[in-house]
């Protein structure tokens, strides 16, 4: 029994020291299966914390924190990597203080309203966003740094509109993140 231990243990570590590591701005498709996608230049850490920004008469606030070692799967695949991610949880309130959309409960990068990073380049964050009820506003936002304590935010959507037929219920479609380009959060 102790040698099966042993074994299993050697084989556990050979597979770990064998996990190749790339920089953070590789192609997930120009890497092996098993690969990791580590921070190596620390650029992440910049973009981590609470930022605020006002527009059109809401107040967002942005809390972006760091993953490290997140495993991502190829769907009906059975490729996958591990990165460093940034998930961003925001909080969307009029100006009377009246809170619109909160998505501090989404658990997993599937959920909607989830907002994970897939690359970075140049201080330049990308990120997917799966959008609102039944998908709506789907699409990429950028992040990009403009000086040590600003971002500027990018974000258009690229569904807005969809039939009642396609989503049941009676959910509420509205976009409540900024559609904008350029719109400057400042870090708390």
């Amino acid at each position: 029994m102790k040698y099966i231990l042993l074994i299993g243990l050697f084989i556990n570590f050979s597979f770990y020291k064998a996990q190749q590591t790339y920089p953070l701005n590789t192609f997930p498709d120009d890497v092996p299966s098993g690969s990791y996608m580590k921070d190596l230049a620390n650029e992440l850490a910049f973009f981590t914390g609470t930022w605020v920004a006002s527009f059109n008469g809401k107040n967002i606030t942005l809390i972006i924190t760091k993953q490290e070692h997140k495993m991502f799967k190829a769907p009906k695949s059975t490729d996958y990597h591990y990165q460093d991610i940034l998930n961003v949880r925001y909080i969307v309130k009029n100006s009377d203080g009246v809170l619109l959309q909160d998505n501090n409960n989404v658990q997993n990068e599937y959920d909607k309203n989830a907002i994970i990073s897939m690359y970075i380049n140049n201080n330049i964050v990308n990120f997917y966003y799966t959008g609102t009820h039944c998908g709506i506003g789907w699409g990429t936002i950028n992040l990009q740094k403009t000086n040590n304590t600003q971002i500027s935010w990018s974000y258009e959507p690229n569904v807005t509109v969809l039939t009642t037929k396609n989503c049941p219920g009676n959910p509420d479609l509205t976009i409540y993140i900024p559609e904008t380009k350029d719109l400057i959060f400042t870090k708390q």
